[in-house]
């Protein structure tokens, strides 16, 4: 199992290329991972949002570590592709535990974003979320398995601060990740084309974006040198969408 999850890790890794962005679904189940493997898509991602609404528990951490391990073990025992999980803050974890038990379930990749549920929902110094990040980076080197760390800033999310110098402190606070040993960066929220342009332009790692799935261009991503797309809650409000239709055809 180790050796299948260096590959995995590995095999994610590589498919961040600015300019050419891995599609990673963002799925919540077994049957949705299915459906985005069977689909032909070559990883996939965990997402927070959706898994919560799945198991009827809210988001920002209204679910524990283990259930989202629990779901997760479903996930990888159903498709053979790299799974990426969406970490939120850390659970208020050690980061070893957080990495073993990501690996426990065969999950290879993580986002981490630098807003505390836990502790009210205030956002971690840029500092602090360096040394988590740092934290994640060494305790996978530990594990033996180079954890695809994907970290996130929700200064756009939270529409933190000032918006004259927003941009200039996502770069910092993201800079401050990669160099702590990041492998990919997530400034995550709906930003315009030319915000998207600058930060991969000015960040020295990929860049992760959010897309709507039933209404964004795929092909307007990688002129901006994104590297990597997901779309966080969106697929499953777009399925609960065309659901309602077909529901509301026998109500």
């Amino acid at each position: 199992m180790p050796v299948e999850l260096a590959r995995h890790a590995r095999d994610l890794l590589a498919l961040h290329q600015p300019g050419n962005p891995v599609i990673l679904p963002t799925v919540w189940d077994a049957w949705s991972a299915k459906l985005a493997a069977n689909a032909g898509f070559s990883a996939l991602t965990v997402g927070s949002h959706p898994l919560a609404d799945s198991i009827g528990k809210p988001d920002n951490e209204g679910m524990s570590f283990d259930d989202v391990l629990a779901r997760v073990a479903q996930i990888t025992a159903a498709v053979d592709v790299p799974v990426s999980v969406d970490i939120e803050s850390g659970y208020g974890l050690p980061a070893a535990r957080l990495i073993d038990g990501l690996l426990e379930v065969g999950a290879v990749g993580l986002n981490i974003e630098d807003t505390v549920h836990s502790d009210g929902g205030r956002l971690r110094s840029s500092a602090e979320h360096a040394e988590l990040v740092g934290a994640l980076r060494s305790a996978a080197d530990a594990a033996g398995v180079h954890v695809v760390v994907n970290a996130r800033t929700d200064l756009f999310l939270r529409k933190d601060g000032a918006e004259s110098d927003r941009v200039e402190r996502a770069v910092a606070r993201l800079n401050e990740a990669a160099a702590a040993g990041a492998d990919v960066l997530y400034p995550v929220g709906r930003l315009e084309p030319e915000t998207l342009r600058r930060l991969a332009t000015e960040l020295p790692l990929p860049v992760n974006a959010i897309a709507l799935p039933d209404s964004d261009d795929p092909a307007s991503f990688g002129p901006l040198g994104v590297a990597r797309v997901s779309f966080g809650p969106f697929l499953q409000y777009a399925l609960s969408a065309r659901a309602n239709e077909l529901l509301a055809r026998w109500q």
